[in-house]
């Protein structure tokens, strides 16, 4: 297994010989290759060196190019060619003849670069003063030597210091900061949500171009914005309405068609005492509530009456739609039985009607106080009666 993972690591780190085959790259260059929980490498390697561990530290020089992958890397000698480091922390304390690339949470390159300097990580801290191009993509961004070649910086927030050869640009999306007695002999052109106070001591030959970007939408985003957020948990909520009014229909159907029977059968006088009965449960339940609430022993009693009554006032607004399509096709299709798509149907108007302001509020409670009584109702004939309730289901 060891072996399948080094081979597959070796495949990605080590580059093609250029013009020779691999035999003969190899055989003119010899690589090393370590790999351990905690590697300190002290010996020289006379050609390429690859570094796998958990902690790696190299202590002696490298003749060829250096790639390490592990927790936390610390380079600590030179290295003649390219540098690769890959790790959660990184540390280049020793200068790098050529190129210098690094993909970490944390990296550090304090001793200077002669070739191009990328970095990948959540913060950068370079004091180096690379001798060719800079290209950063960070959180946190902080060049404290100034760098020769042009310079481009991707981040949040950025800090600039010291002397800078070629051109600056800058994209921060929070802070970005130029430190006293810097000096850009290129042009600086930085994206940033408000423009910076340079500080009098700071030179910037090639002049300054800055463009606003905000991340804070304005007043019409904003309002787009809301309704679209209002617009969506409706549609949520309409969905899982309809949803949970198709189940309900359709896994208990008894049920259903005795709540829709409450109020097609019944007279007038009936149903309206239905709705009062409704109105007593889900508005004097919370009143009882509170009052079980202040007294000690009451408050285990008051825990299962709020369970009992969150589950009423949930399945009161599920029958609510679904005797609304149960009345409608029995007014209009001549159908007595209701099916799941009823509810489903009965649900969609229901919430189309919660809609209107005033009127659709009044209209769904009072079918809401129906629907509770009604199946309060329901639940105490069957339970009292003596009959076997699975009949309902």
């Amino acid at each position: 297994m060891n072996r399948v993972v080094f081979t597959f690591l070796f495949s990605l780190l080590v580059p093609a010989g250029v013009g020779l085959p691999a035999s003969n790259a190899f055989a003119a260059n010899p690589s090393s290759f370590l790999a351990a929980r905690s590697l300190l490498s002290a010996s020289s390697s006379p050609g390429n060196a690859y570094f796998i561990g958990a902690s790696v530290v190299t202590t002696a020089p490298v003749e060829g190019d250096l790639s390490a992958i592990g927790g936390s890397v610390i380079t600590a000698a030179p290295v003649a060619g390219d540098e690769l480091l890959i790790a959660g922390s990184i540390r280049s304390r020793a200068q790098v003849s050529g190129d210098f690339r690094a993909i970490g949470g944390s990296i550090s390159v304090e001793k200077p670069i002669k070739g191009d300097l990328v970095a990948l990580g959540f913060s950068v801290y370079d004091s180096s003063r690379t001798s060719g191009s800079v290209f950063i993509t960070a959180l946190n961004t902080t060049l404290t030597n100034g760098a020769v070649g042009p310079v481009t910086i991707y981040g949040n927030n950025v800090s600039l210091a010291g002397d800078f050869a070629g051109d600056v640009t800058v994209v921060a999306g929070g802070h970005l900061g130029v430190m006293a007695s810097t000096t850009i002999h290129g042009k600086l052109s930085y994206e940033a949500p408000e423009k910076i106070n340079l500080p009098a001591s700071v030179t910037i030959l090639g002049g300054i171009e800055y463009k606003n970007i905000s991340y804070l939408p304005n007043a019409g985003t904003s309002r787009i914005l809301s309704f679209v957020s209002v617009g969506f948990f409706l549609l949520v909520r309409i969905l899982g309405a309809l949803i949970l009014a198709g189940l309900l229909a359709g896994l208990f159907p008894k049920l259903t068609q005795a709540v829709v029977e409450h109020a097609y059968k019944k007279r007038l006088r009936s149903i309206f005492l239905t709705i009062l009965l409704g109105f007593a449960i889900l508005v004097a339940t919370p009143i009882l509530l509170v009052v079980l609430m202040l007294t000690f022993v009451g408050i285990g009693i008051a825990l299962l009456l709020f369970i009992a009554y969150a589950l009423v006032v949930f399945l009161a607004l599920i029958y609510a739609g679904i005797l609304l399509g149960g009345l409608f096709v029995r007014r209009y299709i001549h159908r007595e039985t209701t099916l799941w798509h009823d509810g489903v149907l009965g649900m969609l108007v229901l919430s189309i009607i919660s809609l209107i302001p005033t009127i659709g509020l009044i209209v769904v409670f009072l079918l809401m106080f129906f629907a509770a009584g009604a199946l309060l109702q329901i639940f105490f004939d069957f339970t009292f009666s003596g009959e076997n309730t699975s009949e309902l289901l």
